[in-house]
């Protein structure tokens, strides 16, 4: 099997191989394998040929009328090149990247652009060395993007963090393709000369600028950032692809996005479209899939569209990330393929990487062990905890609350008068006003920054974790101070995770013990126990199809608008400064 190889479609191979290639594509030797009785779907031509799809040295020979040392009957079933997923954040799945790969390909995503910044902000390049390794000779292709902002912003602290050296060593790696999401928009236009350094490093280099337009998005821009997957409007995506910028299309388990951008594509841009899950918890990549649902969904609403939504998974990705082997059926690209018995579900019977049968039937019949992680287990170190550390002192009229918008991860900047109690402001349950606090985890043991936020639907107990984006300090939201600290202290117990506390209780936790952030259990185990968290959470308030927990990991992203909440204290993120919670 050919290594990753994400430039050159036929670099690196021998003669020998050519040669199989050529004598298997012309039937003077047996192909490795062959496809019979499928439709295989074309994207140059947007057409679906029927025939044989023989496979040779892991790479496709042809199509046509072929015989194979080993066949396998499509049954008249529709042949697509493996989908890709062109912006995740692995680590958000919650599971190892092994148990991630296993759960992907059984959806028929072969490859996936991966920006382990979550990671990288909690161990630095001893994480990313671990999960450059984790995700070698997997079931997908995982392909890097480098961690352009850790810390995201310098608004927040975390575990570590990465300057243009450490960002160029990275690159030298030949599945780091380029620059992952530029969120320090602020940094950019500034002419920050930190910025600016990592900016040079990289042709490729991913964007982030939600609700930047104008002529600051123009120099955004202009710096040379060529992608985006924070649109939320038409607006924004039209804005965006005027200045030449691709649009990912995201519908992910926090923000979902897809069908309000898809009124944008029309046949003369779709080819500047792609599809993204960016942030996908592990109980709705097993029920919904992964790009395949996204497929699923376009095509319901745009059934006419078949074709573009299909390059958008496939094709454009690759040609844009310069992955040239990758994203069709056609002769020399890999063999990363999946069997769909219908286009409308988009759900495979089986899914081929380089030839090799990785899952079938929804079961993937791949096995390895995970890598090492002895290096990143305890990451979580907090200060004494203090009920008065969680006072709110009323020495104004008025607070700032942060509003959460459902189905976003942008917020409201609210201003709000609530009820205090012997000088203090005091949490609301019944009327949905929830306190808010962050504790640093990386050893400076100091006391949590503390704030306010409305819309969790949190009306009673606490509820806590360690994924926090981008950071991932131990933030904890509750009614009541008792069961916040409770919170923070368990979670500091089993080395992060995810727990919810009711009257000096533990209703039910999650470890994450893998840098706070990931399970050593099974996608199915992970997922058993994330659903009985869910339906302890509904005894805190929380309805049945709202996720508590993407939503509270990114209340403390400071850059995404309009207010959130870090270890530093809170953050007007377009003001772009810390400002008082009382005023």
């Amino acid at each position: 099997m050919d290594s990753y190889l994400p430039i050159g479609r036929l670099k690196g191979r021998n003669i020998k191989d050519r040669a199989s290639l050529i004598n298997a594509a012309l039937g003077r030797e047996k192909a490795d394998l062959v496809i019979k009785g499928a439709k295989v779907y074309n994207p140059f031509t947007g057409a679906f040929q029927k025939g044989d799809l023989a496979v040779a040295g892991g790479r496709v020979a042809g199509l046509g009328s072929y015989e194979g040392k080993e066949t396998y009957d499509a049954q008249g079933g529709f042949l697509i090149a493996g989908f890709i997923d062109s912006h995740v954040h692995l680590e958000s799945s919650m599971t190892g990247p092994t148990e991630f790969a296993k759960t992907l390909s059984t959806f028929g995503t072969t490859t996936v652009i991966a920006d382990p910044h979550e990671i990288a902000n909690v161990a630095g390049t001893t994480g990313l060395k671990w999960l450059i390794e984790a995700t070698e000779d997997l079931p997908i292709n995982v392909f890097i993007m480098a961690p352009s902002c850790v810390p995201a912003t310098h608004l927040e602290r975390g575990g570590a963090t990465l300057d243009a050296p450490d960002i160029n060593e990275l690159l030298k790696h030949h599945r780091v393709l380029g620059l992952a999401e530029m969120m320090n928009f602020p940094g950019v236009l500034a002419s920050d000369p930190g910025v600016l350094a990592k900016l040079s490093l990289a042709a490729l280099i991913d964007g982030h600028s939600p609700g930047t337009t104008g002529p600051s998005l123009a120099a955004y821009v202009g710096a040379g950032i060529s992608t985006d997957h924070e649109c939320i409007s038409v607006i924004d995506a039209q804005e965006r692809l005027a200045l030449g910028q691709r649009i990912l299309m995201r519908q992910g388990t926090a923000a979902k996005n897809l069908l309000d951008l898809l009124p944008a594509v029309n046949s003369h841009n779709s080819r500047f479209f792609h599809l993204a899950t960016d942030d996908h918890h592990a109980q709705d990549l097993v029920r919904e899939g992964s790009i395949n649902h996204l497929v699923a969904l376009a095509v319901e609403a745009r059934p006419n569209d078949l074709t573009s939504i299909l390059n958008m998974a496939t094709l454009n990705p690759a040609l844009h990330y310069d992955l040239r082997d990758l994203g069709a059926l056609v002769p020399g690209y890999f063999a990363d393929m999946a069997l769909y018995p219908d286009l409308e579900n988009f759900k495979p019977t089986a899914v081929w990487q380089r030839g090799n049968l990785v899952a079938q039937f929804g079961r993937s019949l791949w096995s390895k062990p995970p890598a090492n992680t002895d290096s990143f287990r305890h990451t979580v170190t907090l200060g004494q905890l203090t009920l008065d550390s969680l006072k709110v002192p009323a020495i104004g009229p008025n607070i700032r609350v942060i509003g959460v918008v459902p189905g976003q991860i942008v917020t409201e900047h609210l201003i709000e008068t609530p009820t205090s109690s012997r000088g203090f402001y005091q949490a609301d349950g019944p009327n949905d006003l929830a306190k808010l606090a962050v504790w640093d985890r990386y050893g400076s043991k100091k006391p949590p920054s503390v704030g306010f936020i409305r819309g969790l639907g949190l009306g009673f107990g606490a509820v806590g974790a360690t994924v926090s984006h981008d950071s991932h300090n131990l933030v904890v939201a509750g009614v009541d101070d008792n069961d916040m600290l409770l919170c923070a202290g368990h979670l500091e117990k089993i080395g992060g995770g995810l727990a919810l506390a009711l009257n000096g209780q533990i209703l039910g936790s999650l470890a994450l013990p893998l840098g706070g952030l990931m399970s050593e259990m099974t996608m199915e185990e992970t997922v058993r126990e994330l659903e009985k968290l869910s339906a302890s959470g509904r005894m805190l308030g929380f309805k049945d199809d709202f996720d508590p927990f993407m939503t509270l990991a990114f209340m403390s992203l400071p850059v995404i608008p309009k207010l959130k909440l870090t270890a530093n204290g809170l953050v007007d993120v377009l003001a772009f400064k810390i400002v008082e919670t009382v005023f």
